[in-house]
């Protein structure tokens, strides 16, 4: 317990992760407002739950840069190394650091996809956006679970390349742009795409959606696995990554 409440101070002594939280609340719910506040009289008959949730993407992305930082700064400025001398066993010290880490990105993708539901109610007053099914309550509490996992993921990679640089651009690219370049791929190309870490994580939280205004393929229609496999799947690769990033850290030096 000690391991964990040193990391929470030392996550919370620094700017960053402020800016990270507040930046990510604001995309998710901004973006939310803006898409529900000039919608006339038809529109907000097709208005859905979905639809609130446009920018979660993006704030997602951000909650990651916030969780690479958490551990590439340290391995910038040195701290690492005295972190270890205080804690030998890294494995603990690393795992403390993404358990706080994963919570804290837990926390605010549950309240920024709240709080963008609660907006978009507001404002599309008209609209009825009350949360009648368990699609519905997956996709707005599964933010929460996908933002820590995701950030599981960033703490991993970010344990192996090191650098803030190169663990943000991993890891704003992986889910943006690679994972949408495999379906150019001949043949294996759609099935690369469907197994995709980052896209499963999505079809957990749109599988069985209402898209509404957005759209019929807004969230994706061709899914691998059913949603509580897909996050189970997700799941897998941020252990995996995490395993390797354990590995890695007891064998290299600091």
């Amino acid at each position: 317990m000690s391991v964990i409440a040193v990391e929470r101070i030392k996550l919370f002594t620094t700017r960053s992760p402020w800016w990270c939280m507040i930046i990510a609340a604001v995309l998710t719910i901004g973006l939310a407002a803006l898409s529900t506040a000039f919608l006339d009289a038809s529109d907000e008959a097709g208005a859905t739950v979905f639809m609130t949730q446009g920018g979660a993407q993006l704030s997602q992305m951000v909650m990651m840069v916030m969780a690479a930082l958490a551990v590439t700064t340290e391995y910038r400025f040195g701290t690492i190394r005295t972190s270890f001398q205080a804690v030998p066993q890294r494995a603990a010290l690393l795992l403390g650091k993404t358990f706080v880490v994963a919570v804290l990105a837990g926390l605010v993708g549950l309240i920024a996809s709240f709080g963008a539901w609660l907006v978009g109610s507001l404002l599309a007053g008209g609209a009825d956006l009350s949360i009648n099914t368990g699609a519905e309550w997956r996709l707005l509490a599964g933010q929460g679970i996908v933002f820590a996992l995701s950030a599981v993921i960033a703490v991993a990679v970010g344990i192996l390349i090191r650098q803030s640089a190169g663990a943000i651009a991993i890891l704003i690219l992986w889910p943006l742009l690679v994972e949408s370049l495999f379906t150019l791929i001949p043949k294996i190309g759609d099935d690369m795409a469907k197994w995709a870490p980052f896209a499963n994580g999505s079809s957990f939280l749109n599988q069985g959606q209402e898209m509404g205004l957005a759209g019929e393929f807004a969230g994706g229609s061709d899914y691998a696995l059913s949603p509580w496999w897909a996050l189970l799947y997700f799941a897998g690769w941020a252990a995996a990554l995490m395993v390797l990033a354990l590995l890695s850290a007891s064998k290299r030096d600091a």
